[in-house]
């Protein structure tokens, strides 16, 4: 009994010493996620419609995870310079990607070179937002009423007229390709990264018209700096109904809109991918939010892993189609 006695004086404080290493060093999916804040990774400048997403979303995120989420922004290279540092990231959820057309369908079709393969690289969480493209004009520079005489004014004037674009090989860049190769008209293309074009575009100086995307430049049609002129979705837009489409405008085949959407690193925990899409979801069914979206011409999705998945893959089967009808290059 004395010896029993002395054995547990020794072995229970030894047992609670093991158990507590065993949880410090448990891995971390084991453990309730996220125990640190999140860094989520945007590859366009700050005000661009990704950037907007990103920030609406995160905001309500860390308040259910009762952690930061931290938006960063990487522009430049169409998203690909930010998706090749999250590709590389740890794949335990803490670094993630808020992607968009471009990186996640799109470049592979434009680039000759990719820092990653878009469908092996990442985990895909949840499709966060549909957002069709707006074409505007300045209208100071380009003073046309609709889609039907800005289309008559390019034609008459090949070449002479300059678009914006967030970034070759981007979404804004594709919608304008894509619309001079049915239309047969031409126009000169200038670059940006990221937001910047809107500025320009709103100065006047350098460029007359863009296909922006409708959170970044809502506000400017609604004060008048900018004409809308048509929408690049085959459908209107909840939020815009009097805004025609370029489909119903003459050009039926015409589908260039943008989309939004969450990745992470490959070989994610499924428990985490499967945490982060579930609270996705339940955030864009939030009334406010869901109403922040619509207001700003984002049409809030919410999918699963799966199911973002098997879209991704569709989708970089319909861009390739596109950029080979267009002639499109990013380099």
């Amino acid at each position: 009994m004395k010896f029993n006695a002395t054995l547990r004086k020794f072995a229970l404080p030894a047992l609670g010493a093991a158990l507590a290493l065993f949880a410090q060093n448990a891995p971390a999916q084991d453990q309730a996620w996220p125990t640190k804040p999140v860094t989520m990774v945007v590859g366009f400048s700050a005000g661009g419609t990704t950037d907007i997403i990103a920030r609406m979303l995160g905001i309500e995120l860390s308040k259910m995870w009762n952690q930061s989420v931290i938006v960063e922004n990487r522009p430049g290279a169409g998203g690909n310079i930010a998706g090749a540092a999250v590709a590389k990231a740890a794949p335990d959820g803490y670094t993630l990607f808020m992607g968009s057309t471009g990186p996640l369908s799109v470049n592979t079709s434009l680039y000759k070179r990719m820092p990653f393969d878009h469908l092996k690289d990442f985990t895909p969480i949840s499709l966060v937002a549909d957002v069709p493209n707006m074409l505007v004009v300045n209208p100071k520079t380009m003073q046309v009423n609709n889609f039907k005489e800005f289309m008559a004014l390019l034609k008459a004037n090949p070449g002479k007229y300059f678009y914006a674009s967030t970034g070759s090989g981007t979404a804004s860049h594709l919608a304008m390709e894509l619309l001079k190769s049915q239309a047969n008209v031409e126009a000169t293309h200038v670059p940006y990264k990221g937001a910047v074009a809107l500025n320009d575009l709103l100065g006047g100086d350098a460029v007359h018209f863009m296909f922006a995307t409708i959170p970044s430049a809502v506000q400017h049609v609604r004060n008048g700096r900018l004409k809308a002129l048509a929408l690049s979705s085959k459908k209107r837009s909840t939020g815009l109904p009097d805004i025609p489409t370029v489909a119903e405008s003459g050009y039926p085949n015409f589908d260039a809109s943008s989309w939004f959407g969450l990745v992470g690193p490959a070989n994610m925990p499924k428990a985490v991918t499967d945490k982060i899409s579930s609270d996705i979801a339940r955030v864009l069914a939030m009334p406010e939010i869901h109403a922040k979206f619509i207001e700003q011409g984002a049409e809030p999705v919410g999918s699963t892993p799966q199911e973002f998945g098997k879209y991704m893959k569709d989708e970089t089967v319909k861009w390739a189609r596109v950029v080979k009808i267009s002639g499109a290059t990013a380099e």
